[in-house]
Parts: C-alpha cells; structure tokens; sequence
C-alpha cells in the first residue's frame, strides 16, 4: 500500500471511531443526570459513612460557576461514550494494524483485542467499588470541631475519579501485556520467575504513586491484583513454553538436555575435541 492508501486507511478507521464516539455520547447526554448519580454515588456512600460516625462533620459537593453545570453533563456524557465506544475503537486500531503482521503476530493482536476488553473493563469496575472506602479514608480527616466544611466541587472530583479508573483500567491489562511479549518471543517464562521479588516490589511501589487519592485502601486494591495478575502470567507463559518444547522434542528439532535449559534460561557447555 502507498502512503496515500494508508492515510485513506486512517482516516476511514478515525471517522468510524469517531461516528461512533459521538452518537453514544449523543444518548449519554440526552440521559446524563444517572450517568452523574452513578459517579458520584461512590462519594456519597463514603460521605454518609463519616456522617454517621461524626455527624457534625460538614461534607458537601458543591457546582462551582453557572457553566459548571453545563461541563459536568459535558464530561460525563464523554466518559461514558469513549467506555462504551471502546469495542469500536479498539477493534478498528486493530483492523488497521492486521494487515501489516505476519501470521503468528496476527494471532497475537487477536489475543490482544479479545483479553483487553475484558481486562480493562474489570480494572474499571474494580477501581469503582474500591472508591466508597478510599474516599471514606479520606474524609474521615475532617475536623468537625473547628467548624470547616469540606466543600468537593464536582469537576474536579470528576476527574480525580477519572484519572483513578483509568489507572485501574490499565493496570489490569498486565498480564495481556506479558503473556503477548512471550507468544512473540520477546519475554520468557525464566525472566520473569528471575524478576517475580522485583516485580511484586514495583507494583506496590506503582500502587503507592499511580493512584492519585493516596490512601492505603486504593493502593492495596491496585497492588494486590497486579501482583496475582503478575503470578498467573507467569504460569501462563511457563505452561505455553513447556508445551512448546514438548513439540520440538517430538519433531527432533531439539533433545531434551536442550529443552530444559531452554526453560530454565541455561546454555549448554559442550567441549570441542
């Protein structure tokens, strides 16, 4: 393909995204107000917990600006139609790369595009049930007593909760991540039994500093998760490449002394006569 013929590729792959994009984010403006209650009931339900345990601590959202009300729709509608226009996009990313890979690399975005919906769904989900407790954290440190009222506006708490469920989103495409890097032979199972202290040490570390509340609540439920998500990849890749081998013994290609060493990350020491 020229490289004409691969701008008409991108263009026709962005306005399908985008048709897509803005009739949802159409229907999610016209139904915006649940669409706010669902963001903002996490906050509540941590605000009514503190409540009850020190009712004279003053907790309030509160709209700042006559136009701030206009944004809140406005960023709310486009949080829901770029989640739920994800298949579309996604897909259409993956259209336009396809034709380019060979046929193992094929079956590796298709493994891509398949396991990262999914994964990207749940880290948001799990980011969602984890925000009522972190937030409740949080506010447990209002001091009734000196009479300040925390007042939250509501852009700002929106894209505090963004940025949270976008890290958690991500976070969990982990394993896509490393199980993809060694179907194409990028990564080995070795590697990453060689890297399993250092790697379960930075994902509390990344749990510490990606999530942008800070309380020990949402770094837990990164880190945790990452952590399992880290182990099972291993596993994963580990059964993949012992099967592999398996083959490669039967086909002769290579002996079994050769096999192991593969697995275990090892070189052979043959003497020359």
């Amino acid at each position: 393909m020229s490289i004409w013929d691969h701008l008409r590729e991108i263009r026709y792959r962005l306005i399908v995204s985008m048709v897509a994009i803005v009739v949802l984010f159409i229907v999610a403006f016209i139904f915006y107000a649940p669409i706010v209650e669902l963001i903002l009931r996490p906050y509540q339900i941590a605000a009514d917990r503190v409540s009850a345990k020190n009712p004279d601590a003053m907790i309030q959202v509160v709209n700042s600006g006559v136009a701030s009300p206009m944004l809140l729709a406005l960023k709310a509608a486009g949080l829901a139609a770029i989640i739920a226009a994800c298949p579309v996009w996604l897909y259409q990313l993956w259209a336009f790369i396809v034709p380019g890979l060979l046929n193992n690399e094929k079956r590796v975005a298709q493994l891509f595009l398949l396991s990262a919906i999914p994964l990207f769904l749940a880290g948001v989900v799990v980011g969602y049930l984890t925000l009522p407790k972190a937030f409740e954290f949080m506010l447990g440190f209002t001091v009734a007593q000196a009479g300040v009222a925390n007042l939250q506006d509501l852009n700002d708490f929106l894209s505090l909760e963004m940025r949270m469920l976008l890290v958690f989103g991500i976070s969990f495409l982990l394993p896509v991540i490393l199980v993809m890097l060694n179907m194409l032979g990028m990564l080995k199972s070795w590697q990453l039994r060689k890297a399993r202290t250092i790697a379960i040490f930075v994902c509390f570390v990344f749990g510490a500093v990606a999530t942008p509340s800070g309380d020990p609540f949402s770094m837990l439920a990164l880190s945790l998760p990452m952590v399992i998500m880290y182990v099972v990849s291993e596993l994963i890749c580990s059964r993949r490449e012992k099967r592999s081998l398996k083959l490669r013994i039967r086909s002769g290609e290579i002996s079994p002394e050769e096999a192991e060493a593969a697995y275990l990350g090892k070189t052979i020491q043959t003497d020359d006569k």
